[in-house]
């Protein structure tokens, strides 16, 4: 179990230079994209083999949510006349899916809310400080309305 609370602390020190990188629309649009993209993968996997019927459920939540706000931020991007590519995993994100697939049962739910803790705190980061910051209204807009459905998830993950 120690091994996996380690692995978190490299992700949270990445977060702090993902959202700082994230200050260009594109930046925005490619971070957004890796982080939905990862959400729905890592949700999948357990989904598919979790017993815990409160986390089945919470995995539901994050391939919906997170493939609505692809489909936000994706649709802000176009209304900005930008050219949007579809969305790759990070180095670390592709190491925290290895970590998931290795892992098994309980074992794999543990690791997998604590990677989602981590993961929903850089999606925060992120969309807050586009919808502070960000230079194109059209993302500033997706990016405050993602805000409210990433606090639920965390909020959800407080109570797991």
């Amino acid at each position: 179990m120690q091994r996996y609370l380690m692995l978190a602390i490299p992700a949270a020190l990445v977060a702090t230079t993902a959202v700082h990188a994230a200050t260009s629309p594109r930046d925005y649009v490619m971070t957004a994209g890796a982080s939905d993209l990862y959400e729905r993968q890592s949700s999948q996997l357990v989904a598919d083999t979790t017993r815990n019927a409160k986390l089945r459920a919470f995995v539901r939540d994050m391939i919906r949510d997170h493939t609505k706000s692809t489909t936000l931020v994706k649709q802000a991007a176009m209304r900005a006349r930008m050219r949007v590519t579809p969305p790759m995993l990070t180095p670390d994100q592709r190491t925290m899916m290895a970590q998931l697939r290795a892992a098994h049962g309980a074992e794999r739910d543990t690791l997998y809310i604590s990677q989602q803790r981590t993961a929903h705190d850089q999606a925060l980061a992120l969309h807050q400080d586009y919808a502070r910051s960000g230079s194109v209204p059209s993302l500033r807009t997706a990016a405050s309305q993602i805000v409210p459905v990433v606090r639920h998830h965390i909020a959800m993950l407080q109570s797991m």
